[in-house]
């Protein structure tokens, strides 16, 4: 199977993306109370990789608030 290359970041979308993060960590919290131990324990991987796309994301925006250049990257 080839190997897929991943595009430069497209930082002009970060506060949306942000966003529909966050509501997929809460829907992934929601899901859990009717899924299986192993199902659980994956979903838990998936929201604290999630955690730290948010982190990423936040740090992204106010730097680019602080940059002066919002809406141009």
């Amino acid at each position: 199977m080839p190997k897929t290359r991943r595009g430069p970041n497209d930082r002009s979308n970060s506060e949306e993306r942000l966003k529909k993060t966050i509501r997929h960590m809460e829907a992934a919290e929601i899901t859990m109370e009717y899924a299986s131990e192993k199902d659980v324990a994956a979903i838990k991987k998936k929201n604290e990789q999630r955690a730290e796309s948010v982190e990423d994301l936040e740090k992204e925006i106010k730097a680019a608030e602080k940059s002066g250049l919002k809406g141009y990257l």
